[in-house]
């Protein structure tokens, strides 16, 4: 296996479009990151702190404030808002198309910054935190949708992985902002940051308003000339190259095979193979968010402050530049080292430097040396989390599911990964704060993110199939033959749907299994081959005897 990532050289046409759309489009998460990462450093500002306060003074400095509850509320309604965008994404996506549905999103999402931006008290504030929400929680089941559907095979992990590098730079983005106008006395302090987003969303419409929605799209939809024509624009090869149209044939006949077995119902989605499937992409978001990492960076600042730590707005900056830094090996690993292995890299990192965090704040929290640990291996953490959960979670979920209910179920998995994000932000405040009514955990919390963390390593061992090199309909076929996520790893693709739907109806139609299809098949071949091979003898024969 060699250092670089290459397009094989049996691969016609250039990879360059692809990836370069598949870049442009993570843009996207930049809005999803910023949007997440400036809250924290709000609820931390000075003049924010006493404008939207209704009277309540924190203990912990004797200045105004808005309580637990209300900072509770403010931060979690984001996640609630992106909880219905994200189960809002799936019709989007299928009736307007991916590339329409994201310009719908931004358009939503741009709502909630005008509501925030002129906000002045807290009911007005948390609007607008709930649209924006919802119209990140539209992006952010749309984008890896999109992502997949256009990457090719042997890049797709590190081009969806991307998405969770633009959140990473957009999480680091709102710590800078955050922090660079953190002491102005005036709304200016808020509002900067807020409107800053507006930016955002006009480079993301314009941009899709020029780039072509995916070939897989126009197949789902019946439109094969449109698909054509965006699979050729994606390869730089002519609509009529033997490459292209072997490409769409095989994405065509793949996807009136999985018709073939049954509607696309949202009751469908949860039965058979398939619903084994959704239940792994909805179990791998939600422990994503139950690895801790959120908590770090909607209510880190205010930690660091709490935990005694001078220039928490600036520990929040270091915070973010070690994880942009930290996703970049990630994208070339996932390549590389493939899935399951990262995943598994990951959760078994993050344990340990979960619970060092936790003893080191329980045993010696007012010593100087455990803020120094604390900031360390939260750092150490982040790297292990950035390097694998982070974009490898977007990247499987990404490659899970068929064409025909591809939409429902990411817009489902992504919704499970925005319920968790809720909760956690909705509980943190009362987990870790102390006051009548509050946990009081403080570093302890970092036990059960600790905890959750391996729970994460047995569930990869068990649940997550390793999909590196294979195309989308070859992972339907992964999971049609391989019944044990563990030996996923040696297995290799020999079906070609093209033939499958030649030969599907002389084998009991959709009641045969593909093995049997593809058995009968392989029997079709044979007979045909040796057929040849008896009219080239007897052509022989016939010269000879000339």
């Amino acid at each position: 296996m060699g250092v670089m990532i290459k397009k094989p050289e049996d691969v016609p046409g250039s990879a360059v479009p692809a990836i370069l759309i598949g870049l442009f489009v993570s843009f996207g998460g930049i809005l999803f990151g910023y949007d997440t990462g400036t809250i924290g450093g709000i609820l931390a500002m000075p003049y924010w702190r006493d404008l939207f306060s209704t009277g309540y003074r924190n203990p912990e400095d004797g200045n105004l404030d808005v309580t637990p509850s209300q900072s509770s509320t403010i931060v979690s309604l984001l996640s609630a808002g992106t909880f219905f965008g994200a189960l809002t994404a799936a019709p989007m996506a299928d009736l307007l198309g991916r590339r329409l549905g994201m310009v719908a999103s931004v358009a939503v999402f741009c709502l909630g910054v005008i509501l925030q931006t002129v906000a002045t008290a807290i009911p007005l504030f948390v609007a607008g935190r709930f649209w924006a929400g919802y119209g990140v929680g539209m992006i952010s089941a749309i984008i890896p949708l999109y992502q997949s559907e256009t990457a090719p095979k042997w890049i797709r992990g590190a081009v969806v992985g991307c998405y969770q590098l633009a959140i990473t730079i957009g999480l680091l983005i709102a710590a800078i902002v955050d922090n660079a106008t953190k002491d102005r006395n005036d709304t200016g302090s808020y509002r900067i940051p807020i409107a800053v987003q507006f930016a955002w969303a006009i480079i993301m419409v314009v941009g899709m308003l020029i780039l072509p929605d995916t070939p897989r799209y126009w197949i789902k939809v019946g439109k094969h000339a449109k698909a054509a024509k965006a699979l050729s624009r994606l390869r730089r090869l002519d609509v009529d190259h033997p490459a292209l149209v072997e490409e769409l044939a095989e994405v065509r006949a793949n996807h009136e095979y999985e018709m073939s077995l049954g509607k696309a119902s949202y009751l469908d989605i949860v039965k058979g193979t398939v619903g084994k499937r959704l239940a792994t992409g909805c179990l791998l978001q939600g422990l994503q968010q139950l690895t801790g990492v959120n908590f770090i960076f909607y209510y880190g600042t205010s930690f660091f402050v709490n935990a005694g730590i001078n220039n928490a707005f600036t520990v929040s900056v270091i915070t973010g530049v070690v994880n942009v830094v930290s996703t970049l090996p990630g994208l070339y690993l996932v390549e590389k080292w493939g899935r399951r292995p990262l995943l598994l890299f990951g959760a078994v990192g993050m344990f340990v430097c979960q619970y060092i965090v936790a003893i080191a704040g329980t045993v010696d929290p007012d010593n100087p040396a455990t803020n120094k640990v604390l900031i360390a291996f939260v750092c150490i953490y982040i790297f292990f989390f950035a390097s694998s959960w982070g974009p490898v979670a977007w990247v499987v979920t990404g490659e899970l599911f068929p064409l025909k209910v591809r939409a429902k179920c990411l817009s489902i998995t992504t919704a499970s990964n925005w319920l968790l994000n809720w909760a956690i932000a909705y509980a943190t405040p009362y987990m870790v704060n102390s006051g009548p009514g509050n946990a009081n955990l403080q570093s302890k919390v970092f036990f059960v993110w600790g905890t959750f963390c391996l729970i994460c390593a047995f569930f990869v061992w068990a649940l997550i199939y390793e999909t590196k090199g294979l195309s989308l309909e070859q992972v339907d076929e992964l999971y049609s033959k391989c019944s044990k996520a563990w030996q996923s790893k040696g297995f290799r693709p020999t079906v070609s749907y093209a033939e499958v739907q030649e030969v599907r109806g002389s084998v009991g139609g959709r009641h045969a299994s593909l093995a049997e299809i593809e058995a009968d098949a392989g029997r079709k071949r044979s007979v045909a081959h040796i057929d040849g091979d008896e009219k080239g003898y007897g052509n022989e024969k016939a010269a000879y005897d000339v």
